[in-house]
């Protein structure tokens, strides 16, 4: 009688094909097109390469030399190689010595991991997971796309303190100003449906560097159970969306079984390390920054923001550690005013910075930022003088501590500020109402010194012309058009012809 057994060699074919079958059903994962946003690469990347050099200044950085920022590169670096170079982008990895479970990224590329989360994670995939998730709002571009949506004061705050300009004079009164407004880029919270792209992304890119994305859904769930005074700050930056941790189980059953990456030689003792850092709290670290204290701590530390290579980022401390104020890499004139080194041109192009767009002379430059809170700056070149702004335009944002509401209330509290920042200000009659563009806010004129000289050799006194405008939020924005006494009807078409173009994300 024949042997009813299937031969070995038979049964590990049948095996070996519904193996393969399945394998055909279960599709790696593609990373998605993520999308346009409203401003380009290269914005992208000078936006969050500038805020990064200022996290440098407002919160306590481990050295790129210490094993917790080598080992995070190392994840980081693991991870990004996975997406696709069309789609890439400049990523670096740093550590901050705050207790707080938290990572943010920034536009382009910069990620700053939490010596809290390192100590957190309960394994070297978790980590991956937090960076996984935050890499992935950059490659969706959530920040940049926030520009567009986001009527929030961050938003304002955040040309103040990304795209402003210390530059002495009114500038320097302009940027106190500008100081005052709370948050930064890197606190913006992105939407719920953000973060569920972002754990979507976030789990596929794990996948493609070889971790498990589940890894990512068990982070969340030991937050959730955690609480306390270390779980929730990750959680309210980055909401639930609803279903999180099942939603990311899901997409994970979805793709093919492989081998994952376990825990590295290095997790361990690499954990135990980042346990005997000196870390502080979000409080402490508040205010340090507020006193200056983690830019001289990082600059004794070694912690010191390099750009990448072809991105334009000036240093916002000196050798002391103190705020810059000189215009470094402008010229330095003598203060003797020449109407042919300033004279605008007829020709005009148009400067986006994300909710205000505006037109300037295309022989007038945009100034780059040097510190936190200060004020966007347009200007020709000869309109430098030291730490002085005799010539140009100074744009930035204000939350007024009178509330939201009061444009004239608003209105005064910045002619104050500019007043504070420059003794000799004196305000030439009453605000008056100005529309630009549907929105109705306040003028004024206001009178001061001059950085240049007059014909004579003499002082010439300025006239600064003060325009308010009041955004949804509650927030103002404000723009000051400068220029000397005796030429100040001969710039003011080209002041007007500015302001008529000024938009703002109302």
């Amino acid at each position: 009688m024949p042997s009813s057994r299937i031969p070995r060699r038979i049964l590990w074919s049948v095996v070996g094909c519904l193996l393969l079958t399945s394998q055909l059903i279960a599709q790696e994962p593609q990373l998605p097109n993520p999308g346009n946003p409203p401003i380009s690469r290269e914005q992208q990347i000078q936006l969050g390469f500038k805020a990064a050099s200022e996290v440098y200044q407002q919160m306590p950085v481990l050295p790129d030399s210490s094993p917790e920022t080598q080992y995070v590169r190392q994840i980081g670096q693991r991870l990004a190689s996975v997406i696709p170079q069309e789609y890439s982008w400049p990523f670096e990895f740093h550590t901050i010595a705050e207790k707080d479970i938290n990572a943010f990224a920034l536009p382009g590329g910069p990620m700053f991991v939490n010596i809290g989360a390192i100590t957190a994670a309960g394994s070297e995939a978790e980590l991956a997971g937090v960076m996984a998730h935050e890499m992935a709002h950059v490659y969706m571009q959530h920040s940049a796309k926030m520009i567009k949506q986001n009527t929030g004061p961050s938003i304002v705050a955040g040309l103040g303190q990304i795209l402003g300009s210390m530059i002495g004079g009114i500038g320097g009164a302009a940027a106190s100003v500008g100081g005052q407004l709370a948050g930064g880029a890197w606190s913006m919270k992105f939407s719920r449906t953000d973060e569920s792209q972002a754990d979507a992304v976030g789990a596929m890119i794990m996948y493609r560097a070889g971790y498990d994305p589940r890894a990512l859904a068990r982070f969340f769930e030991r937050l959730q159970q955690e609480g306390g005074s270390r779980g929730p700050q990750f959680l309210s930056d980055h909401p639930n969306p609803g279903n999180r941790q099942e939603a990311i189980l899901n997409e994970a059953d979805k793709w093919p079984q492989k081998q994952w990456r376990t825990n590295s030689s290095q997790f361990a003792s690499m954990q135990q390390d980042a346990k005997r850092v000196i870390t502080y709290s979000a409080q402490e670290i508040a205010d340090g920054a507020k006193s200056g204290r983690w830019a001289d701590l990082n600059r004794k530390n070694g912690a010191v923001f390099k750009a990448p290579e072809g991105v334009n980022v000036r240093p916002t401390s000196d050798q002391s550690g103190g705020p810059q104020r000189s215009s470094q890499g402008l010229p330095q004139p003598s203060g003797q005013f020449s109407w042919q080194d300033v004279a605008p041109s007829s020709q005009m192009v148009t400067e986006n910075f994300g909710p205000i767009r505006i037109s300037r002379p295309d022989n007038w430059e945009v100034f780059s930022p040097q510190q936190q809170g200060q004020s966007a700056t347009i200007a020709p070149r000869a309109g430098i003088v030291g730490n002085g702004i005799g010539v140009g335009v100074i744009i930035n944002g204000f939350n007024p501590q009178s509330g939201s509401g009061d444009i004239d209330r608003a209105t005064s509290e910045i002619i104050r500020s500019l007043q504070s920042g420059n003794s000799g200000m004196q305000v030439m009659g009453d605000p008056e109402p100005v529309t630009v563009n549907g929105v109705h806010g306040r003028s004024v004129m206001l009178d001061g010194p001059s950085p240049f000289t007059g014909s004579n050799g003499q002082p010439q006194r300025e006239r600064d012309w003060l325009v308010t405008l009041p955004q949804p939020d509650g927030s103002v924005v404000y723009v000051v058009f400068v220029s000397p006494q005796s030429e100040s009807q001969r710039l003011k078409p080209t002041f007007e012809s500015m302001l008529r173009t000024l938009h703002t994300q109302n």
